[in-house]
């Protein structure tokens, strides 16, 4: 069996031997219909379009993407075409997770805010945005929940339309799919309308798609102050990111939320398992990421260990320096993981 493999999945290598005779690896932007020709399966992130430009006439049978999203898969032509596909949902929830958890307790160390006072409008409550509510709740902040799939399906009881997280949350966080048109459209969910909308001047965070917020609705909100903060790791047109909005960011990211190596490793796994369970293949193999340099943080409080352990700021002012540098900054991201590898205070 031929795969072929994006050269930035990690800790796959050994144990992808166990699996396939001939193995390639290659960047994301480089996946050509001449590479994947005679290939029988492709292991891809975001960066690699899945489409009937590049699959048309190959013999791929089966895609994994190493990622929750799966909007860069054409769906409707790989049902035409017989290949089957996967993502991996909830891979890195935890470490988007982590990446929120950090952002609030900066915000309230450099921000001052008293998180017990505020609240917190959460749209999209699956695998990462149900993490975010609880760990926004052990923070002492009033959280409401928008879904509306969910709300559907289980009744509005939980749930809080997106009108009223406008008038009455002092934080709006994103997490929802991409979809561009439909019953569910997120394509600039936060356009301009949503933004006049808004009565508390809260922080916006996204870290879903970029494509959900308009940039230019956001960038206007700002300079009228309908807005109070920023933070941004998903952007439109990545890596051709708008250099304005990365300024006016208090935390700008280049889409490294989920890349904690606990999450990059789960992605990496689920990814192998279903090419296993596809190809009817039975292997033994371990996909760990590295142990952490220093698991024992020395400090009283655990606001402080968790900010040790991962501080966005880092993040961002690495790509406020460099903006042009988006793509080498996320695929060279250093080593991060999460809590759970520590011994906190």
């Amino acid at each position: 069996m031929k795969i072929i493999i994006d050269d930035k999945i990690p800790y796959i290598r050994d144990a992808v031997t166990k699996i396939a005779e001939q193995v390639i690896y290659v960047a994301g932007k480089d996946f050509t219909p001449e590479l994947v020709r005679d290939a029988d399966a492709l292991i891809i992130r975001t960066r690699t379009h899945c489409n009937r430009e590049l699959l048309a006439g190959s013999r791929v049978k089966f895609i994994a993407t190493a990622t929750i999203g799966y909007d860069h898969i054409d769906t409707d032509y790989c049902r035409q075409a017989g290949i089957e596909w996967t993502n991996a949902p909830g891979c890195n929830s935890g470490s988007v997770a982590q990446y929120i958890q950090s952002t609030l307790l900066l915000l309230q160390s450099m921000r001052l805010k008293n998180l017990s006072k505020l609240s917190i409008g959460i749209v999209g409550v699956g695998n990462v945005g149900s993490k975010v509510a609880k760990i926004a709740q052990e923070l002492g902040i009033k959280v409401l929940l928008n879904d509306l799939p969910r709300e559907e399906k289980e009744g509005s009881g939980n749930f809080s339309s997106l009108k009223r997280i406008t008038e009455e949350c002092d934080i709006i966080s994103f997490h929802v799919p991409l979809y561009r048109d439909g019953k569910y459209k997120t394509f600039h969910l936060a356009d301009t309308d949503f933004f006049k909308s808004l009565r508390r001047k809260p922080i916006i965070i996204n870290t879903s798609r970029g494509e959900v917020i308009k940039t230019e609705a956001l960038l206007a909100a700002i300079d009228q102050e309908l807005i109070s903060d920023v933070v941004i790791d998903v952007w439109e047109h990545e890596p051709d990111i708008n250099r304005d909005l990365l300024k006016k960011a208090f935390i700008g990211t280049p889409h490294i939320a989920g890349y904690s190596a606990d999450g990059k490793a789960n992605a990496t796994r689920m990814s192998l398992e279903a090419i296993c369970r596809f190809f009817n293949i039975e292997a033994t193999y371990s996909i760990n990421p590295p142990e952490p340099t220093s698991p024992i943080i020395n400090t009283k409080s655990r606001e402080d260990a968790l900010l040790q352990i991962y501080n966005p700021l880092e993040d961002s002012e690495r790509l406020k320096s460099n903006p042009e540098l988006f793509e080498t900054l996320r695929g060279d991201y250093p080593l991060r993981r999460e809590a759970n590898a520590y011994k906190l205070p």
